[in-house]
């Protein structure tokens, strides 16, 4: 059931539940690459990936994983007064490498002062049980989130982002993530010029279906150095605007069952690397904004879940 006064399952809520005080997490950098820019999948990377990889602007790749730990706790101590954490392997793909190379990097990720869990982001064609036995071995004693991008659930969108995979990769990287005891995040992105409202929320459903246990929902921003920032200077195409953004994820939130925690509503890109829309900048204003329509709508989280979007 959604916590509080919050008509959804904030994560935030979920981790003060689980392990008693607020808990944050500290994003790291792993030093590893994705198989869409090395030549395996594809170069260049998906369609709206930057240079960086989704890392956090204040990660330092030059650093040891401690290093760069150690940092993250003494920001998220000064900043939120937060004593425990999650390691989060961010940036590119985090499960792409051998499995002795796995073992090597995350375990320098164990043992922190403060560390309750750890959450590993990658691509659902790049995990196996060899790789998910190396992660339940290392990280054994400690929570753990696997977060796989599906982005859509669309074949026809998944080809228009070069994500160089199909939904069956997702599917079955659930499937075979559901023999350890990890929580499962799914990563959507909502506005693709090539989709429409109803096909988003079909996404939304396929999740439902799937019994992820987290989502993480990110609005389709352009980033400096992304290919899809040449395409967009090139021929610009519409992205939503917030209004229309709002109402979608409020659509979402009533399909998603309760047990679904959501982890993100909508992303924001750090300064200097945005193109547009220029409305994400304020993430805070539009999780208000959400919070307010989910209010006049006197709806919540799972209101309208099993009620497929057919199209």
């Amino acid at each position: 059931m959604p916590a509080g006064p919050f008509p959804y399952r904030r994560f935030s809520d979920y981790l003060k539940e689980t392990f008693g005080e607020k808990v944050y997490r500290v994003p790291v950098h792993g030093g590893f690459t994705c198989p869409n820019r090395d030549g395996v999948k594809g170069r260049g990377g998906c369609v709206y990936c930057d240079t960086y990889g989704s890392a956090a602007p204040f990660i330092r790749k030059a650093l040891p994983i401690k290093k760069q730990i150690a940092e993250g706790r003494k920001r998220i101590l000064k900043r939120y007064k937060a004593k425990k954490f999650i390691v989060y392997f961010q940036a590119f793909t985090n499960t792409y490498a051998a499995p002795h190379i796995l073992r090597e990097v995350y375990k320098q990720a164990v043992g922190e002062p403060g560390m309750v869990g750890v959450a590993i982001a990658t691509r659902p064609d790049c995990i196996d049980p060899a790789k998910l036995d190396v992660i339940q071995d290392v990280f054994g004693d400690y929570a753990v989130w696997m977060e796989y991008g599906l982005q859509s659930a669309h074949e026809a969108s998944l080809a228009w982002m070069r994500r160089g995979h199909g939904v069956d990769a997702f599917s079955r990287a659930v499937a075979v993530t559901r023999a350890y005891p990890f929580r499962i995040c799914a990563h959507i992105i909502f506005g693709l010029p090539v989709e429409t409202k109803e096909m988003m929320l079909k996404t939304v459903d396929f999740l439902s279906d799937t019994g992820v246990d987290d989502i993480k929902i990110h609005m389709l921003h352009i980033l400096k150095g992304s290919s899809l920032e040449e395409v967009y200077r090139i021929t610009p195409f519409p992205l939503l605007d917030r209004k229309t953004y709002i109402s979608i994820v409020c659509d979402a939130i009533e399909r998603l069952p309760e047990s679904v925690v959501v982890q993100r509503l909508t992303g924001d890109a750090p300064t200097g690397r945005l193109v547009a829309p220029d409305w994400v900048r304020n993430k805070q204003v539009t999780l208000q904004k959400i919070q307010e329509e989910l209010k006049r709508r006197a709806t919540k989280q799972g209101a309208k879940s099993g009620q497929h979007c057919f199209v």
